[in-house]
């Protein structure tokens, strides 16, 4: 049966479905011999060749992995300043695999990679509105009328920002921590969401995704989800509850 080129791409794990779409925006992916550049080109994977850079697209297996990034590690495939990435971390036999979302620079904790866009695609897409649940350690002291506005919503940077829920409250000598669960997935949304509130960021720790947890994976190993875990993390209905 054909396929849209992107999603085909997508499912061979080339990269995201959004990350495919740009591939082939960018003239760099061959049907039969001809270019394609505009979406909504459908092929069919038993008949059609399909070339990216001029190499045959094949299909792979589908890997599911799960990573306890350390902080000090990007979540990309190369950096320019010879950083450390998260992809130093796996073997090198391994097929290409994209990062499902993103941690930051400084964030450490439960981070998902795989090869199938469609699994990275739900987990991202803001729609299926997935739980991520993070530790987190700030300076001073975490106020209840603080808590109210993290869950009823503020405008930061004009953006809108909300977490899901606020708990686990525990307060040190000179620091906070805490539990904070969100659905959204705005770029390094926890630390401005608290320095617009004045408080410095110290540690950022995600535990959760949806119904997957770091629990005892060491920092910097990996492990394999199970079937039972990538049915679970898929199915339809919402998890933004999941992690209460």
């Amino acid at each position: 049966m054909p396929i849209r080129l992107q999603k085909f791409l997508a499912e061979t794990g080339v990269a995201s479905r959004r990350q495919c779409e740009e591939l082939i925006r960018a003239g760099r992916v061959r049907v039969n011999g001809e270019t394609v550049s505009a979406m909504g080109v459908k092929v069919s994977p038993a008949n059609d060749r399909i070339l990216l850079d001029g190499r045959p697209v094949a299909t792979q297996r589908k890997l599911y992995v799960a990573l306890n990034k350390p902080a000090g590690y990007l979540c990309t495939a190369k950096d320019t300043h010879n950083r450390h990435t998260v992809f130093d971390l796996l073997p090198e036999s391994w097929p290409r695999l994209h990062t499902v979302g993103r941690l930051d620079f400084d964030t450490e904790g439960l981070l998902l990679l795989t090869n199938d866009g469609g699994f990275s695609l739900h987990l991202t897409h803001p729609r299926y509105k997935v739980a991520k649940r993070y530790e987190v350690l700030i300076n001073g002291s975490l106020t209840d009328p603080q808590v109210a506005q993290l869950t009823a919503g503020m405008v930061v940077e004009n953006e809108r920002m909300k977490a899901e829920h606020v708990g686990n409250i525990r307060k040190l000598s000179n620091q906070t921590r805490f539990d904070l669960v969100l659905t959204q997935g705005k770029k390094r949304q926890i630390r401005r969401m608290l320095r617009a509130l004045g408080h410095r960021v110290v540690r950022l720790k995600r535990l959760n995704i949806g119904s997957i947890e770091l629990g005892s994976l060491k920092t910097g190993r990996w492990r394999f989800l199970s079937s039972a875990e990538v049915r679970k993390l898929t199915r339809s209905r919402s998890h933004r509850n999941h992690l209460r």
